[in-house]
């Protein structure tokens, strides 16, 4: 059985949750998302209460979506009123990073630079070596980071690269003169 499945998600005042067939809409301050949740769970929006009903029980597939589905359900209803936010932090001499247009420009200190492409729905400021990253869908917002932070990852022996704002890196000794 699945736990987070059976937990209800509550609707905030000021949001519109609506079903229509399998294509769940929630409308929010920040914007509006949109996903289609096919056949094994049914969802049911009763007042400010959205619930989740697995249609065959006892099926290890069924289970797992259960619990997916309301996952997906709570983080839209999240995203289309408070959004998410992820911050990385840019390590390293001479590493620099720029947002011009609708394209994110960093200095990795390779022989060419870096340039990634910004995708529709999501805000990406960059301040001295400080980016933010914040959006209504988390799926992107978490997507976007991890393939900037995959460009220069963090070594041991420096801390040189992209790390996320909250993550600590586990230091090595370097070589000791003998």
């Amino acid at each position: 059985m699945s736990r987070i499945g059976k937990q209800t998600v509550i609707i905030p005042a000021g949001t519109e949750a609506k079903l229509s067939g399998t294509i769940f809409s929630a409308k929010g301050p920040k914007g509006s998302l949109t996903r289609d949740f096919p056949g094994e769970v049914t969802l049911h929006i009763t007042g400010n209460e959205i619930t989740f009903t697995p249609n065959k029980l006892n099926d290890k597939k069924v289970n797992a979506l259960w619990g997916t589905y309301a996952s997906h359900v709570k983080n839209m209803v999240i995203g289309v009123n408070e959004g998410y936010e992820k911050k990385l932090i840019l390590e390293g001499v001479g590493f620099k990073s720029e947002v011009a247009g609708d394209m994110l420009n960093l200095a990795l200190g390779f022989s060419h630079p870096v340039k990634i492409k910004i995708p529709e729905g999501l805000t990406v400021t960059a301040e001295k070596n400080n980016i933010t990253v914040t959006g209504i869908d988390k799926e992107k917002v978490g997507a976007f980071t991890a393939q900037v932070r995959a460009n220069k990852k963090p070594e041991p022996y420096k801390g040189k690269g992209f790390r996320y704002s909250d993550e600590v890196i586990r230091r090595k000794q370097g070589k000791k003169a003998a």
